[in-house]
């Protein structure tokens, strides 16, 4: 079933999206565009994320790259960040 009629994105997608770690339709947004056009499926999302526990959201708090290995996902990499900025 779509979620995201915009841009084809199935519950399949989001959910092993969210299997590869991400916790937030931001996250899912990122390595799908889901969400990013007219918004109608964030909630749906929202829905299928739950409210469990996020380790990416660990690693953010800790401001390291939460979502360094999900880029790959989408087939794209993830932009180098300076050591500085870390």
């Amino acid at each position: 079933m779509y979620v995201c009629s915009c841009f084809g994105v199935t519950e399949a997608q989001v959910k092993k999206h969210a299997e590869d770690g991400a916790c937030t339709p931001r996250q899912i947004a990122s390595v799908s565009k889901a969400g990013t056009d007219c918004g109608s499926c964030v909630r749906q999302i929202q829905s299928l994320l739950g409210r469990g526990a996020c380790p990416r959201r660990e690693l953010a708090d800790q401001g390291r790259p939460a979502l360094a290995e999900l880029s790959g996902v989408a087939g794209r990499s993830a932009p180098a960040v300076p050591a500085e900025a870390a």
